[in-house]
Formats: C-alpha cells, structure tokens, sequence
C-alpha cells in the first residue's frame, strides 16, 4: 500500500504445490494471449509478494487460491516492504506485486528505465490514504473534521510518546507517509507517532471509539475496520496533480489512487497461464474487504477465507482464468 523499505525485514516463504483440480472453466470475455512467439506454458512456480496489510493479504488468498486450484501452479509467498517487493522484480525473486499504491518513483525506474517489470492492470479496487478520527469524537466535536481547527485540539491528543506536541498516530513505519512533512507545511501542532503495524493501528482506533478517548491517525480504505467502524476522515488541501510531488514542500491531501498490478516482465511474458489469470483478477473494495475480515476477524486460514468468497461468487473468478 505504502511501503517504503526502512531497514531489512525477515523473509518467509511457504511454497505450497497442489494438483490440477478438475475443473472446467468460463473463458474470460477479454482474453489475454501469451505475446507473438510465446507458446503456453505450464504453470509452474510463481512467487507473490506479500506487502504488511490485510487488504493485500486477501489478494494473495483469493489469487493463490485459485493458482494452486485451478491452474495447478506451486505458489511461493514473500513477505516484503514494498521497496523490497520492486527490488526483487528485477533479481528474478519476485514474480508480481498484487496491489500497487502509485509509486511512479518506482514504476519509472523498474519499468520505464530498468524495464524488467511491466503493468498488470487494475486490481478494481480505490485507494485513499488521510487523517482519520473516531466517530464519537466528530459528533462530540464537529469542528474537528475541518484541518484548520485541529491545533485548537492539539491538547487533546497529547499523549506521552508525543510529549507537549498532539499525537498524529501512524502505522507500519515503513509505510510511505507524507504525515511528518503535512504537519510541518501546515503549521500543526502535531507530532507522528508510528503504532508499528497495521494491526496496531487498528487496535488504537477500536479502543479509542470503545472507550471514548481522543484519537487521530493515518488511515486508509479499502480496510475491513471501515465497515465495522465508520472512522471521519478529515479533509486536507485538495489534492491537484503534481502537489506532492516534493515530499519536503507538500501540503496538500493524499492522491487517490486506482490501485494496480505489477509484474516482473520475463514472467508476464512467459506464457504462464497464471499470469493470465492475474492480469485479470479485479474486485471491489466491498470484496477485499469481506476476505480481508474474514482472516482477521474471523480467524480464518487465507485458503479458507478465500475459498469462502469464491464459492459465493464463482461468475466473476470464472472470468479470471485464462484460455484453455
């Protein structure tokens, strides 16, 4: 989503091979052929990057779900920052990236310079990064929602870790964040402080509406919590092309994205059915958040979770495989 790589993270890579089910299959309405001189291929092995999110989380289950299922491929699943992710497009270690949050940095160094990666298309889904609070505190205090009346709150936000500043909260640190440069150029008197994880972020907001304590932090839809608890988001300077484009100077909201796909070139070229099949996949933020519940919430094993979704709406994945 926005990651970008502070320090090395730890590696895991389960690789998982299952048979080719026998399963006949719908075509999809737009097909998508190997280039000219590429013949089909078998499936064989293709490795996800798996970046620090649920909502990427859920892309993986339903993708590898049906890599392993239906097209008989071995998946190998790698958690990395999404620097690291780009990284390893072009060693050959990596063959795609499920969600794209922008990162026209990257995309123009790996694909437009080093050209060893290429667009896969879009995931479906709409991304949207900003400042969020919980909802008792926008009905105690309506005001706050507007930017210019935050540092009338400050006070209200100062916690230990943000001393006499107000606590902005963060999540992941590696996630890419113009917070620190927002609160500079605006005139906040605000200082980041980084949870540590998505799932700490979301723990902060679930307590701070539980108990009615003060809170606001960095959010992002789609995110499951949304459809359990209808954070406020509060609206920065509007977004216009270009306005971020010096993280030190920016002061205006984050882009809005439509999020996307990445692969590595060799492998979108290669014939393999699988990276048909991604090409492909794409959903609504409703559908990834219903996956991306289900394994946090529901406890549920990201073969389960997927396979729950899938069985309830098989048209659209049918449209996901390739030609046979």
């Amino acid at each position: 989503m926005r990651t970008l790589a502070r320090g090395t993270r730890r590696l895991r890579a389960a690789l998982t091979v299952v048979a080719l089910a026998a399963v006949a299959a719908c075509g999809s309405d737009h097909p998508i052929t190997a280039p000219p001189g590429a013949a089909r291929t078998p499936c064989g092995t293709v490795t996800i990057a798996v970046n620090p999110w649920v909502g990427y989380e859920a892309n993986v289950a339903v993708v590898s779900y049906l890599l392993k299922q239906q097209l008989g491929c071995a998946v190998v699943e790698k958690d990395l920052t999404e620097d690291q992710s780009w990284a390893g497009l072009a060693t050959g270690e990596v063959d795609v990236i499920l969600e794209n949050w922008g990162h026209d940095d990257l995309k123009k160094t790996y694909i437009d310079d080093k050209k060893v990666a290429v667009e896969l298309g879009l995931t479906g889904n709409k991304g949207v990064i900003g400042w969020y609070v919980p909802p008792w505190m926008a009905e105690t205090h309506p005001d706050i929602v507007k930017w210019k009346n935050l540092n009338d709150y400050a006070e209200l936000f100062r916690t230990p870790a943000s001393g006499a500043k107000g606590q902005l909260l963060g999540g992941d640190p590696s996630f890419v964040t113009n917070d620190a440069a927002l609160i500079k150029n605006l005139k906040l008197d605000y200082t980041v402080v980084y949870a540590g994880s998505e799932d700490a972020l979301i723990a902060a907001f679930r307590k701070a509406q539980a108990k009615r304590q003060p809170l606001i932090g960095y959010f992002y839809t789609p995110q499951w919590l949304l459809s359990e608890i209808k954070l406020v988001h509060i609206p920065l300077p509007l977004y216009k092309p270009g306005c971020d484009a010096d993280p030190k100077t920016v002061a205006c909201d984050y882009q809005p994205y439509d999020l996307d796909k990445v692969a590595r070139k060799a492998f979108a070229e290669s014939g393999s059915p699988a990276a048909d099949l991604i090409k492909n996949f794409q959903w609504t933020n409703e559908d990834q958040n219903k996956v991306a519940r289900d394994i946090t919430v529901g406890k549920m094993s990201r073969d389960q979770a997927a396979k729950r979704w899938l069985d309830a709406h098989q048209e659209t994945w049918q449209g996901w495989l390739p030609e046979r």
